[in-house]
């Protein structure tokens, strides 16, 4: 029997991070002008999101047999936990849910806005479904840097005031960086899986030794772009908090981490995330005094 507990695993909690800190961002670089009602519809549509693509991708992977014995945070469908049709529906709800919020988000602020939604939802939904996944073909972390990146942080930023500005593109590619790390560290922590059974990450493409580079440069990126600010104001030193953490994950990755020891980066990840997003978020706040 499926219980509570499953269903939590199965949405992934760990990779939460990557929907909350691009609200989080946008919200605070929009100031003292920022909306709460807003704020709130933003923050419900990139949970929805993350938590439907989590249950999206459980249930094609999990019909197609590629999370058979995976190493890493429970499959429902995979583990025989829960039936096919039941994960589909849990993630059919949450992009459901996703969409009430933007249609009022969308209401209070452009239609436009149900187009980007639309689109964000068909590519949840194909990056393992549909005919030709596009996550089976090494563009899995090119989509999340964008939806979870870009589009979700000046998204959030556009919902309160209606425009964009260079200083939050700045910062929506910091923290889309941090969300592709995300990505990375969980495809190198499935690479041999995954190659075995033809899913062509871009960690498969890449091999072990770059896939680790890669997720080392995604995790410096984002305290490149706080110097960069730094010009703005100084107060963005301040997101600089995590650096001693990314250290300590290099470390680890240089000493050769795999398999289930890379499921403890992932969560490391996801807290440098929140880390970075929340005292960047601050940063933004304290420059606007």
């Amino acid at each position: 029997m499926t219980t509570r507990e499953h269903w939590i695993a199965g949405a992934r909690p760990k990779t939460l991070p990557a929907a909350i800190a691009p609200v989080l961002v946008g919200t605070a670089f929009a100031g003292y002008n920022a909306k709460a009602l807003n704020f709130f519809l933003a923050l419900i549509v990139a949970l929805s999101l993350q938590i439907a693509v989590n249950y999206a991708n459980d249930y094609s992977d999990g019909t197609r047999g590629t999370d058979n014995d995976r190493v890493g945070p429970l499959r429902l469908v995979g583990s025989g936990v829960a039936s096919a049709e039941s994960v589909k529906r849990a993630a059919l709800i949450a992009f459901g849910v996703a969409a009430i919020a933007g249609l009022i988000l969308a209401a209070r602020t452009n239609w436009l806005l149900l187009l980007i939604g639309a689109i964000s939802i068909i590519a949840a939904w194909t990056y393992t479904g549909g005919p030709k996944p596009y996550g089976y073909f090494a563009l899995g972390e090119l989509s999340v840097f964008i939806f979870f990146g870009i589009v979700a942080t000046l998204g959030t930023y556009y919902v309160h005031l209606e425009e964009l500005a260079l200083d939050v593109t700045l910062a929506a590619i910091g923290i889309g960086s941090l969300a592709c790390a995300l990505l990375v560290i969980n495809n190198l922590r499935d690479l041999e899986r995954d190659a075995k059974v033809g899913k062509l990450t871009l960690a498969v493409r890449l091999g072990d030794r770059r896939t680790r580079a890669l997720y080392q440069l995604l995790l410096i990126t984002p305290q490149v772009i706080s110097l960069a600010l730094t010009f703005d104001s100084r107060y963005f030193l301040i997101s600089l908090i995590a650096l001693p953490q990314i250290i300590r994950i290099r470390t680890a990755l240089r000493t050769g981490a795999t398999g289930a020891a890379l499921i403890e980066l992932l969560g490391k990840t996801g807290r440098i995330q929140m880390i970075y997003a929340v005292s960047l978020s601050l940063a933004a706040l304290l420059a606007q005094r």
